[in-house]
């Protein structure tokens, strides 16, 4: 869905929230919104359940709790100001432009 600057983050030993976060960037909230609903589709697809969502009406930030993954779905302004990668990866900082 063109999703851009996608970032998987190995949580392992890090977190017990999760396995993994996946981080990627929409181009508009409408954007942001429509890959939400798609990676949501896709992951109950594939048979996990309880699947949580948050922030889906606004399309700014989309959070995706599939349990082990976790996905976080940015329009570029949002991502950039909260950049979770370099939370999580302290050795990674995203290139400001």
């Amino acid at each position: 869905m063109k999703a851009q600057d996608s970032v998987t983050i190995d949580l392992s030993g890090k977190s017990s929230i999760g396995d993994y976060m996946v981080v990627t960037t929409g181009t508009s909230q409408r954007h942001v919104a429509s890959m939400a609903d798609r990676v949501v589709k896709d992951i109950e697809k594939a048979g996990v359940r309880n699947v949580r969502v948050e922030g889906a009406k606004q399309g700014d930030w989309v959070l995706i709790d599939a349990g082990d993954v976790i996905v976080h779905v940015f329009r570029a302004e949002v991502r950039e100001f909260y950049n979770l990668e370099k939370m999580w990866t302290p050795g990674r900082a995203r290139d400001k432009q």
